[in-house]
């Protein structure tokens, strides 16, 4: 895929995702929480240029430490969100605003990276936003639906 392409993907996943995290809704347990970060990472991985065959060692350092940052992040996003059950049963979630200064965040670390890859001359393509992308919500999705497990009928677990 391109690069114009794959940073269009990103900004889509990114709209939908906050937009839902944002609003109290249902948490539907029986989602597969991998199934887009799974298609996110195989479209990155597809990419000859995820890796600078030029700068390799340094490109594959790079991003290591791109995908361990990223996944710290996912792990903090996760714990950003309120769950709590109705009287019903139903399990609810919904972002707070650490949230959305979590998702601020995020893209000051991604930008920082690229800014790490630029300054030594390593070319980071839109794959590795993808692969970031698709971590960090792997990540995000494990860590809400095992806070969910904890959450009792008619108590909230707070972020």
């Amino acid at each position: 895929m391109t690069t114009l392409a794959n940073v269009l993907i990103a900004l889509v996943v990114v709209v939908l995702v906050v937009g839902r995290q944002l609003k109290a809704r249902p948490l539907e347990t029986g989602r597969r929480p991998w199934l887009v970060p799974a298609v996110l990472a195989v479209i990155a991985l597809r990419d000859p240029a995820l890796i600078d065959h030029d700068h390799r060692v340094t490109a594959v350092l790079l991003l290591a430490g791109s995908l361990l940052t990223t996944l710290a992040m996912g792990c903090v996003w996760g714990w950003t969100v309120r769950l709590w059950r109705d009287d019903s049963g139903t399990l609810w979630t919904k972002g707070t605003r650490a949230t959305a200064y979590a998702w601020l965040g995020m893209i000051a670390v991604r930008i920082g990276w690229y800014g790490a890859a630029a300054a030594l001359h390593v070319r980071q393509g839109s794959a590795v936003l993808l692969l970031s992308l698709g971590g960090m919500l792997l990540v995000r999705g494990l860590v809400v639906n095992w806070r969910a497990r904890g959450v009792e009928h008619g108590h909230t677990l707070a972020a």
